[in-house]
């Protein structure tokens, strides 16, 4: 079956990003015609010269908006869109060639009306951007969550790459107004909408991930504040996995008592939980540096979302506030 793709991405001052993410499509390998919707996010840096340059070698339709967040900017770019499957991407992606050719064959195959697809670390990034990237996608960190090929049915697109159909766009609205968190939200809206959702085989982007140790951290506690909240709107979505970061809080915490009052062994499992991380990013990044590395972001990762999680969750679930009013700098209004 032949269909048209739209891919909607939404920017906030990033014209360099947006310049290398539309040098990637030109790369693309797919033969028939497929159009890019960006969408300005009320920025005062514009990607309008940049989509210019590009506009005699790609299909594209540019937009300015007021800022009401990436969830609403997404919507209003589907919106506009003139295809009937839509890809969604952040606007730090890059494309490998095989991308769209790669869908659009399982889409082919084995219709879903939302897909994800995984992460990866391009070659070119910096130590700091591969060792962030294995602290988040590897299974020995988050369990595969962001990505996995047993992840069937019940998968929840994250929307750095996520395709949804206009179908089921229209049917569920799109996304809401959290944020971080509106594209998990938005997944289980279309389960509950009598959809599937699905990870898709290597149709992987480069998430290039601008980003410093104080950027990676805001954004993790981020991720632990809105998970209670997602699990009080979408308690099926609910998994023993998401306390994990915070248990592992405690594990260190307790670790470190025990091993000053007792006795130093006490640190052993740590430690050697600690070396498989760095052995293990050392060989699939081919960098000890970057193993290192890998050990400091997953401190990072697991501090910042595991106290937040747990932060949140005594608020929204125990005390029973409202998020939004507990945690207004979540929501767009």
């Amino acid at each position: 079956m032949q269909r048209k793709y739209s891919f909607i991405i939404p920017v906030y001052n990033r014209p360099q990003e947006v310049d290398e993410l539309l040098a990637s499509f030109v790369t693309i390998e797919f033969q028939d015609d497929f159009e890019i919707v960006l969408v300005e996010d009320g920025s005062a840096e514009t990607s309008e010269e940049i989509v210019n340059q590009y506009a005699d070698r790609l299909s594209i339709s540019y937009f300015f908006k007021e800022n009401s967040g990436p969830g609403d900017s997404r919507n209003f770019g589907m919106k506009k869109a003139t295809g009937d499957y839509f890809i969604i991407l952040d606007s730090d992606c890059l494309l490998p060639p095989h991308y769209l050719n790669t869908v659009d064959a399982f889409l082919n195959t084995t219709f879903y009306h939302c897909f994800g697809g995984a992460d990866a670390a391009h070659e070119s990034f910096s130590p700091l951007q591969k060792a962030i990237n294995y602290a988040m996608t590897s299974f020995l960190t988050t369990g595969g969550i962001r990505g996995s090929e047993t992840s069937v049915n019940r998968f929840e697109p994250r929307s750095f790459n996520m395709g949804i159909s206009k179908e089921a766009f229209q049917k569920t609205g799109g996304y809401s107004k959290i944020h971080p968190g509106e594209d998990p939200d938005l997944s289980q809206r279309i389960l509950k909408a009598g959809y599937h959702t699905t990870f898709l085989p290597n149709a992987f982007v480069y998430h290039k991930r601008r980003i410093s140790w104080k950027k990676f951290y805001t954004q993790v506690k981020k991720f632990g504040l809105v998970r209670p909240i997602l699990n009080q709107w979408h308690p099926s979505a609910s998994k023993i996995t998401f306390w994990f970061p915070t248990c592992f809080v405690f594990f260190v915490l307790i670790s470190l008592l025990l091993s000053i009052f007792l006795n130093t062994l006490f640190l052993i499992p740590l430690l050697l939980y600690l070396v498989l991380i760095m052995i293990d990013s050392s060989i699939k990044n081919k960098s000890i540096y970057i193993g290192l590395l890998s050990v400091l972001a997953v401190f990072v990762q697991f501090f910042g979302y595991g106290i937040a999680f747990l932060k949140s969750t005594l608020f929204i679930k125990l005390l029973k506030k409202d998020p939004q009013k507990q945690f207004p700098s979540l929501f767009f209004n």
